[in-house]
Order: C-alpha cells, then structure tokens, then sequence
C-alpha cells in the first residue's frame, strides 16, 4: 500500500457502492498507518496479535488490512451469518484480545462477552468513524516491527470433517505468492478494475481478486451483498475488467431480464470457481462476448491455484485447467506415488503458496501433510494434455453395492438435461446396496419433465450403480454463504425429504 501511496497517491483504491464511500491508496495507508497508532494505544495491541472482526462488506475491512499488514496483527473475520454458539466456539477457538462487531452482533454476544472472557471490543460504527474522520489527515508514523514470511496475517475458518471448524493460517508469504500466480494466470495491473461482492469471512473476499488488485495497484468497488440485478448493472456502470463469481450467481445474472440488454464490453473475462459451470450456461455468456475461466481454489492453500483458458471453456468441459504458475501438483494413488493418466487421485499440491497449517490443531496439520505435499481431499485426474477434472470430494463419495460413486459425476449428467436448473446428489442409506443415491433437482420452471423421463436420460449416460434410485423435486435447493450449494444442510435434513 506504501507504495502505491507514493506512486499514484490519488488513484481510488477501493469504493463502497451503498455509501459512494472511496479511498485512494494514499488515504488507505495513511489511514492504516493511523490506525495502528490507535490500536496500540487503546487496546494496546502488540505484533501478533489477533483482531476478530463480525461485520459486513466494509472499507473499513480493507483499513484494518492494511493496519494488519504494517503491524503483524492478524485478522480473523468470522461468519456474522452463523449462531450465536457458532460464533461464540470460534471467539474461544480464536482467542483474540480485541473483537470490532456490528452493534446487532455485539448484542447477540453480551452473555458471552459479560462472562469473564477478557475480549475488549470496539464497534464498527466507531471504526467506520474513525476512518472518516482521520482519512484526510497526513500520517509519517513507520514501524520497525520485524514480520516473518510465515507469520499470519488471517486466519480463515473452513468447515471440518470432525464437525467443527478449523482455522487455516494464512501468512504474508502466502499473500505475496498469491498475488503472483493470479497476476501471471490473468490480467491484472494497475487499470485492473472489478466488483467485489463475496463475503470478508471467505478467502474469496480477500484473495480472489481485491488483495492481488491492491497489490497491483487496481481498483475494487465493494457491495455488501450478492444481488443479480445490482452486480449485473455495476459491471456495466464500473467498466469492470475482471469478476469472480460461482456459478449459481452467473445463472442468476443471466436470467435477470436486464442481461441480454448489459453492456459488458470492458470485461477480459469472468472468474468461476467452487464448482463446474454448466456448458450451456458458459455458451450464454459467451454469446454475450463474455469469456468464463474456470478455475480451482482452497482456502488452505492459494487460493488461485489451476486456471483454464477462455478458449477451452467447451472443448474442456468440466475442467479447472492446468496449474498456475508456482504451483506444483500430484495425483496420488492410496500409496502416495503418482497415479496414470486419466486414473482418478487424490490432488496434492506444494509451493509458496501452501498454508503452514491448522490454528491450535497440530493433528489436523499432520494429517494434512504429507511432506511439504498438502493434500486437498479432492479427486482428480489429468488427461493427455495435462488438464485437470475434479471427480468429486473424497467426502462426498458414498459406497453402493461395493463400488465408489463420485456424486459430481452424475451431478455433471443431471445437469445436461435441458430441465435440470441445479442439482445435488449425496448417498442415503439403504437396506440393500448400503447407500444409494439421492439426487435434489430444481427444474426449469417452463419444463414439465416427469421423475421417469430423466431416469431414462441418466441410465443412458451412467452406470447401472451410479443412476440415483431417488430424486426428490425442491423448488430451490439450499445454498451457503458464498453460493454454492449447501451439502451438509442436504444431508442433515435428508429424512425430511421424502422421495417420490
């Protein structure tokens, strides 16, 4: 931020769209500079220390950025969405000494905050203010503070196998190499503009596009919240060059009445990742003159890790590309050695860019690990030409009759059904085969296709084993909070869902 601060001190770093709020790379260093000098003073905050944060999109997450960045604080966002008890395990887990909340989410907490937890807090509203109020002002404040590569600057809490979240490490080493291997894969500089809509709880709010964008020199305008009409419109308004999304957003963009009528000449191309993209619907978006780049991320490691070029969207149909450019990968076998081509493996992937592990969980982190190999959970293979295609979750995979079912294989069929809108497919337990699948359909509300019409269309693409034996109809399926579909609320539920 410094530097940019010297070098283009009035270039708008970032904007706030519901407040038409900005600040320049000046004002944003001057202000972080600032801030830190706060911190240490009121709440006499030292390198290493952690900063949980409950609060929606806001410049002001962008301020304690880069008041982190020059301190060594370390910034823990946390899912405001969550319950109460949710929040209140990962404070515990987190052990932060200072909270800054959004006062509905402070109040949710006073049981929790009266109890003799010794976490100071602070208000957001006041931060929003003090950033306000200081923005303007001149700060030659250094601090010689010594910052390891490895040190983190957030921790960033996923979902666990075990039921309960852990918290990856993210580290300034982690942050640069990022920044590196986006900027390599896609075009990003310092007239990089784009739309930042996901949430700061997730790695994809910070290190998808903004901090490669902050590191370039780019610009970001900031929403709150995912809404089609509103992204769709903005793109156009911002001349955005470049935008991430997952692509249950796209399709809702693209059904919005406005799209065919969106003026989105400024756009390289679209980001899209946390699941396969539809053929049909990366040919609307073509159509559109907008190229899809699927890609694969993790939250533990990257999160820019495999990009596919816009010009084999369809002839790579369901492929996240090859790897980026510091990225190294394995497909394993059970024995860890390199599998065949075409043979499904698990992805391992080492580099710079690899988190050192879990926050407090030293066996999670070993069992991460294999070597300086981080293994993903995920199955995989690699064709002919090196291009990878993500099989499904280990997790996800459900055993019928002894033989492994991947539900993003039939998924991928499901979804070629012209009636198909979504679908997710897990196993449930049956007194036969020992697990069979289900798969939770949203049609397309014009399409009046019967349960047998699509059976029919799956056992002429698919395994005997691999047809689901179930297919429960949802007017919409559940969804998480960065878009994707929410599996484990599907499976937590599944008794309450009768099939046909």
């Amino acid at each position: 931020m410094q530097k940019w601060a010297t070098y283009s001190p009035d270039r708008i770093a970032i904007k706030e769209y519901e407040t038409s709020r900005s600040l320049t790379y000046l004002q944003l260093n001057n202000l972080g500079q600032q801030l830190v000098s706060w911190l240490r003073k009121r709440f006499r905050l030292q390198s290493k220390d952690r900063i949980a944060i409950l609060a929606e999109n806001s410049l002001a997450h962008v301020v304690l950025f880069s008041a982190a960045q020059k301190a060594n604080f370390t910034l823990v966002p946390i899912n405001y969405r969550l319950s109460t008890p949710e929040i209140e395990y990962l404070l515990q887990d987190a052990q932060p000494s200072l909270l800054i909340a959004e006062d509905k989410y402070l109040q949710a907490l006073t049981p929790y905050l009266d109890s003799p937890v010794s976490l100071e807090t602070w208000a957001w509203k006041d931060l929003e203010a003090f950033c306000d109020q200081h923005k303007d002002q001149l700060c030659q404040k250094t601090f010689p503070i010594q910052i390891d590569e490895d040190d983190p600057i957030f921790i960033l809490y996923t979902s666990g196998t075990t039921g309960f979240p852990k918290g990856a490490l993210y580290t300034h080493k982690m942050l640069f190499w990022n920044s590196v291997n986006t900027s390599i894969s896609l075009i990003i500089n310092s007239e990089s503009r784009t739309i930042n809509c996901m949430p700061f709880f997730h790695t994809g709010g910070w290190n998808v596009l903004l901090t490669p964008f902050l590191h370039h020199g780019g610009y970001t305008c900031l929403v709150k919240k995912f809404e089609p009409n509103l992204v769709l419109r903005l793109l156009a308004e911002e001349k955005a060059t470049l935008f991430m999304g997952v692509p249950t957003m796209l399709n809702m963009m693209a059904a919005e009445p406005s799209f065919e009528e969106a003026r989105l000449s400024t756009l390289h191309y679209i980001i899209v990742g946390g699941e396969p993209m539809p053929i049909p619907l990366i040919e609307q978006w073509h159509s559109k003159g907008v190229p899809i780049r699927q890609g694969y991320g993790m939250t533990e490691v990257g999160p820019n890790l495999t990009s596919l070029h816009q010009d084999d969207a369809v002839r790579k149909k369901g492929s996240i590309g090859r790897s980026n450019f510091y990225v190294e990968t394995r497909i394993a076998g059970a024995d860890g050695l390199p599998v065949p081509v075409n043979t499904p493996g698990e992805l391992w992937l080492k580099g710079p860019m690899v988190t050192p592990g879990y926050w407090r969980k030293p066996e999670a982190t070993r069992n991460a690990f294999d070597g300086a190999w981080f293994k993903t959970g995920d199955r995989v293979r690699e064709d002919e030409e090196g291009y990878l295609f993500v099989v499904d979750r280990i997790k996800n995979m459900f055993i019928s009759g002894g033989e492994n079912v991947y539900p993003a294989e039939i998924e991928r069929v499901l979804l070629e059904h012209p009636a198909v809108l979504e679908v997710a497919v897990i196993g449930v337990p049956d007194d036969k085969w020992g697990e069979v699948g289900r798969a939770y359909l949203c049609l397309k509300e014009e399409n009046g296709s019967k349960s047998s019409e699509i059976l029919k269309f799956c056992q002429e693409r698919l395994a005997k084993f691999k047809v689901p034996k179930q297919l429960v109809f949802l007017a919409e399926l559940p969804k998480n909070d960065t878009g994707k579909i929410d599996r484990k609320t599907l499976k937590s539920r599944a008794n309450k869902f009768q099939a046909p």
